[in-house]
């Protein structure tokens, strides 16, 4: 039996606009709470992040811990899965900088100014 390419598998779980970043975020502070994501993230709408949270958390990627109280009070963290994670995303982020760098060589950053 073959196995299939899932490179999309874990493409559907990981890109889009907003999540890249939010799991940025929650690993380099290891907790976040809502309104903390939020003013990180600042051109997310909050049913946005509400809707890529619960996208992660469906995954297994990010933990939401409730604490019983008024106001209510809502952290995510990453899982021991979600940390499985780790050198996927330190790979992707050397080759951004990497890439970055090279269009530089061949344009020039005045260059590469222009066509973001």
């Amino acid at each position: 039996m073959a196995h299939e390419c899932k490179v999309e598998t874990a493409l559907d779980i990981l890109v889009g606009k907003w999540k890249p970043v939010i799991l940025f975020h929650i690993f380099q502070k290891e907790t976040l709470r809502f309104g903390e994501l939020h003013r990180l993230v600042p051109d997310i709408t909050k049913k946005m992040l509400t809707t890529q949270l619960r996208e992660l958390e469906y995954h297994d990627i990010i933990n939401r811990k409730v604490y019983a109280q008024v106001p209510p009070k809502v952290e995510y963290s990453i899982t021991e899965y979600g940390k499985s994670l780790t050198p996927l995303l330190e790979s992707m982020h050397q080759w951004g900088v990497s890439h970055i760098e090279h269009l530089d060589e061949i344009y020039g950053e005045d260059q590469m100014e222009n066509n973001k």
